[in-house]
């Protein structure tokens, strides 16, 4: 078990690349990277390896543990919510006040199809990819950046503070280039992505549905390191809520914009993203653009439909009378595109855990559609595959009851020499087939670049 913990100063980095690159090789290594905050306004960047324990949930239900200090009780057999609380609850919780967002606690991914399982919504596809539905560890030690502030930190025992130290202090692994040995290709033509908008529409007629989250899958062959490849797509775009992980032949490397849920101090908000145009070759065309998507009736009724599905989630596990929209339909650019983003915020209420409201939200709303279920069950309908991480979150769970989650959209998933990535949008009424099917490819045009 772990001993007192400890917040030590380190000197401060800008770049978390360098220092992640030394653990890159360590079991459980993660990076949740607030991608060159000067850029995408993050503030954070964690890093951290070595778990106590690891919990994957696997696509049968059953959970794989890995630790050598752990035992997971056989009476949460069953239960993966029980059992990620159970390990939360396996680290003392931290006893020095600190701002800082992760004292040690849970870190890694919740894909898609978890939720669509807790949602008790068989698929009728296969995964194209051997992930688990979720890959978790429990990590009593991370070092962290604070770029407003511009501080570092280590947070952990004496005896980690000694044993990471002399990690960093070694020799880096010997870099292995990566390359794309086929270029990446779709799953869908474009009239068999129109099918399936048209598909849509019709439920949207019927009255089934208010707006459908359609996405379509690219997938491309490589060799080498997957750490490589998320150096490129970190260059080409980078955004606050990204991340790193690898274990084996496979890893996540998310370049996401999008917050899911924080939660802090029993306040918690969600900032969905609903609304998106291509940045322009000039600043002329540039502010077009994001003129053009601010006066879009479509994409605004767009973003509120989803708002209204998030309160509503929120809802279920806050305070009644506690939720409010501080921000409706805002502008924010990055690298590639424009959004509007909406924030709806409330208060935790006080018999429930964020575990419990993760589970109560997940998956976001903004890459369902609504109403939520009968949107995941058309979406389960008419995409070919299984959507993996993609759609699901990467985030910690800490011991204080903090936590924080991405939803997982400009992320590519890496299994066994296959690179997978999704692109997708929101479909109301009045969508028009050629403009989302285009908005599907401005969406990740630049992370493909990137690597071709």
């Amino acid at each position: 078990m772990t001993t007192a913990l400890t917040i030590t100063a380190l000197p401060y980095s800008s770049d978390p690349l360098a220092l992640f690159a030394k653990l890159r090789q360590r079991p459980g290594a993660v990076l949740l990277d607030s991608g060159r905050p000067k850029a995408t306004n993050g503030r954070y960047d964690i890093l951290t390896s070595d778990p106590l324990a690891t919990l994957e949930i696997g696509h049968n239900g059953q959970t794989t543990f890995e630790s050598e200090t752990l035992t997971l009780p056989a009476f949460l057999k069953s239960d993966t919510t029980a059992q990620q609380q159970w390990l939360l609850e396996q680290l003392p919780r931290a006893t020095q006040e600190s701002e800082l967002p992760f004292l040690g606690g849970l870190m890694g991914y919740w894909s898609y199809d978890l939720g669509r399982n807790q949602a008790y919504i068989p698929s009728q596809h296969s995964s194209v990819t051997q992930l688990p539905l979720a890959r978790l560890g429990l990590f009593d030690w991370c070092i962290t950046l604070d770029h407003i502030k511009e501080q570092a930190w280590f947070i952990g025992s004496e005896a980690r503070h000694q044993q990471v130290m002399a990690w960093l202090s070694g020799p880096s692994a010997p870099r292995v280039p990566f390359k794309l040995t086929q270029p990446f290709s779709a799953e869908l033509s474009q009239a068999a992505y129109t099918e399936r908008f048209n598909a849509v529409q019709r439920y949207i007629r019927a009255g089934d549905c208010y707006q459908i989250n359609l996405a379509q899958r690219f997938s491309a062959r490589y060799e080498g390191d997957e750490w490589q490849a998320y150096l490129q797509l970190r260059e080409a775009t980078p955004t606050p809520f990204s991340g790193f992980m690898a274990w084996g032949r496979q890893a996540v490397l998310s370049l996401s914009p999008e917050r899911f849920i924080q939660s802090r101090d029993g306040l918690v908000e969600t900032r969905p993203i609903k609304g998106t145009r291509p940045r322009g070759k000039t600043p002329e065309e540039d502010r077009a653009l994001a003129d053009d998507l601010l006066s879009s009736t479509k994409d605004r009724a767009e973003n509120v439909m989803i708002v209204d599905l998030l309160r509503n989630d929120l809802g279920r596990v806050c305070v009644p009378g506690s939720i409010r929209v501080p921000q409706l339909c805002q502008l924010e650019s990055y690298p590639n595109v424009h959004h509007l983003v909406s924030v709806v915020q409330g208060q935790l209420a006080s018999q429930h855990t964020p575990l419990s409201l993760l589970t109560a939200a997940f998956p976001g709303g903004s890459i369902t559609g609504a109403p939520k279920i009968r949107a995941m069950q058309i979406i389960d309908e008419l995409e070919p595959c299984q959507r993996s991480v993609y759609c699901g979150s990467l985030g910690y769970i800490d011991v204080r009851g903090s936590m924080d989650t991405s939803i997982a959209i400009r992320t590519m998933v890496a299994d066994g020499g296959d690179l997978h990535v999704w692109g997708g949008g929101g479909l109301v009424a009045d969508s028009q087939a050629d403009e989302e099917y285009t908005e599907t490819l401005d969406k990740i045009r630049h992370l493909i670049g990137a690597l071709e």
